[in-house]
């Protein structure tokens, strides 16, 4: 399976980075920016997660647009802001499961994919019963930050 996973993976489009958001601190709204700094070892300047130790495997969470419509399908609702979901980017056009255990880079900056990023029971609060359930397999993957930079919207998402 891995030697057929790794051919194909060889063969992803890239996508973009459409959305991005940073949680300054537990529980206190998200703020959109159009970009931010990715900070080597640590997370997004500006983000909760950035001010923790260094090499962490969940510096950084990332969701695909097309799994939020997928989310908002499965609960029937018209669509979902990316800040109640509570996660750092949102990229289209490219399958971050695709990318688990991967590099990858957006922009100028370097990340490696960890894990998936599994939905909690803040969900439920957020999105309402059966939140969590919908969202099973479409959370997304946490990355942490190998090289630092500038990352911003409309940045090209690719495996490295």
């Amino acid at each position: 399976m891995g030697r057929l996973l790794s051919r194909h993976l060889q063969d992803l489009k890239p996508g973009q980075l459409d959305w991005i958001g940073l949680r300054p601190e537990r529980k206190v709204n998200m703020q959109c920016v159009t970009h931010v700094e990715a900070v080597a070892e640590m997370g997004l300047a500006g983000d909760r997660r950035c001010k923790g130790t260094p090499g962490s495997a969940r510096q950084v969470t990332l969701i695909n647009r097309e799994h939020i419509d997928v989310v908002a399908s499965l609960l029937a609702l018209e669509s979902i802001d990316p800040a109640v979901l509570r996660r750092n980017l949102v990229v289209s056009g490219i399958n971050l499961m695709a990318l688990r255990h991967q590099r990858f880079r957006i922009g100028e900056v370097e990340f490696e994919a960890t894990a998936q990023c599994h939905p909690c029971v803040r969900m439920e609060q957020a999105l309402g019963k059966g939140a969590v359930a919908a969202m099973l397999g479409h959370g997304g993957v946490c990355a942490k930050i190998i090289k630092g930079g500038v990352i911003a919207l409309g940045d090209e998402v690719a495996k490295l």
